[in-house]
């Protein structure tokens, strides 16, 4: 539970006085209450980490997607263990007008677009812990997205009032796997280069995990040429279609859509499993068909749920680009995907995400990484205590931390040091105050 020593395998990647500040910052982090700002996290430091220090540390340039990937590597991942690739987006409100990057962004949370900041995290999705670690975030600027769009828009506009109706003569089929990505897709494809460089050969990454928002053709060819294979989601009322079976013409291009697929009347030789709970029926469903917006045909699995009372029907449409991946391995692997939600949850609650007041644009990202870096810091910890507490929370960490803190400041107001045994049981009995799962 040496904090110094969990934190010596960084000395790889961070300098002397960089990972001394770290060391200071992450002890006070453990231990404090309140919003995590600048301010917050001087008043809980040991002598020597001062509000200077702080802002030192916030407006270095730092290497943070290789600190994450070094701490995971050492302490949280198993060389060769089986991994995904997971990506998301979070919303952090903000007011005021100087903050770097600040506009509005959609948020889930509450339905509408805020004002706030926008930040995409990659991270790795464990198959055998079945937890996420993120690895890398970076903050999305939305300025340059809409300046982009904006000038295309203006340029197409004068072509778009000359054309006439129907297609252009001699235009030819688009190709639709040479797409043209938004800056969007291309930050998030930089990413995912950079992510599989700074991994190398360490684990065997294959699937790029992303929810609904990116189940279309642009983004499957984002991931695809990365060498990665995409799981997403679609529409529930997608259009699909079989392949065609008829008979071809002799002459002219080769027929590939079939009958367009009747989510109501699945053919049952596609069915793969069944089950019933209570009144709820679950089938599922696979079958290799076709998208017409995509560029290849999808491995699709279809989860139905039928209400046995009222007959009502509900269906979720999920799909990849690999083929040959069983239909509960996908359902597995998207359900995993959801563990990356626990991580942003934990980043704002604990960590500082939602709390931090930077403006500029380093400290800005120093923040947001500083918070992601305590959630897989806080996973690791958690670990020591599960086996003798299985409900241990992060709650409680910082309940344990907070109490260590006071009685090591206690002991040196002492005129005398008591016994070791003593000491140990002084620690024990402090930090169990506050916390919600008493050892």
């Amino acid at each position: 539970m040496d904090i110094i020593v969990v934190l010596q395998c960084l000395g790889q990647c961070l300098d002397q006085t960089t990972l001394r500040q770290l060391n200071c910052i992450v002890s006070a982090m453990l231990a404090m209450t309140g919003r995590v700002t600048m301010l917050g996290i001087s008043r809980w430091t040991e002598p020597g980490g001062s509000y200077r220090t702080i802002q030192r540390f916030f407006n270095r340039v730092i290497n943070w997607s290789k600190l994450h990937w070094v701490l995971i590597r050492h302490h949280l991942l198993e060389r060769g263990e089986p991994v995904l690739i997971g990506g998301d987006e979070t919303v952090v409100t903000k007011a005021g007008d100087k903050t770097y990057g600040l506009d509005r962004f959609f948020s889930s949370l509450y339905g509408k677009p805020v004002p706030g900041l926008a930040f995409f995290g990659l991270f790795l999705l464990s198959l055998k812990s079945r937890r996420s670690y993120p690895v890398m975030m970076e903050q999305v600027v939305k300025a340059q997205e809409g300046a982009t769009r904006k000038k295309s828009a203006q340029s197409a506009e004068p072509k778009a009032r000359k054309r006439k109706r129907g297609r252009p003569q001699g235009s030819r089929n688009k190709n639709r796997h040479n797409v043209e990505l938004s800056p969007y897709l291309l930050q998030i494809q930089q990413m995912l280069k950079a992510l599989l460089a700074l991994i190398g050969l360490d684990l065997s990454l294959v699937y790029c995990v992303l929810d609904g928002a990116f189940g279309n053709n642009y983004a499957l060819q984002m991931v695809r040429q990365c060498s990665l294979h995409l799981i997403s989601k679609l529409r529930h009322d997608a259009a699909l279609y079989f392949p065609y079976e008829g008979t071809q013409n002799k002459y002219g291009p080769r027929k590939k859509y079939g009958p367009k697929l009747d989510y109501n009347h699945i053919p049952q030789r596609y069915l793969k499993a069944t089950s019933l709970d209570k009144k709820l029926q679950t089938d599922i469903y696979q079958l290799v068909i076709w998208h017409k917006r995509f560029a290849d045909p999808l491995n699709v699995v279809i989860i139905v749920k039928t209400n046995l009372k009222t007959q009502a029907q509900a269906h979720v449409v999920l799909f990849s680009s690999d083929l040959s991946l069983a239909y509960d391995k996908l359902i597995d692997y998207y359900c995993l995907r959801f563990q990356l939600e626990f991580n942003f949850r934990d980043a704002k609650q604990f960590w500082g995400l939602e709390d931090f007041m930077n403006i500029k644009q380093h400290p800005v990202y120093n923040a947001a990484n500083l918070a992601m870096f305590m959630v897989n810091l806080s996973q690791l910890l958690v670990r020591h205590f599960r086996p003798a507490c299985p409900a241990f929370s992060v709650n409680d960490l910082k309940a344990y931390f907070r109490g260590r803190k006071y009685v090591t400041e206690t002991l040196k107001l002492l005129p005398q040091e008591p016994e070791p045994i003593f000491i140990e049981q002084i620690y024990a009995n402090i930090a169990q105050l506050g916390r919600i799962n008493p050892a």
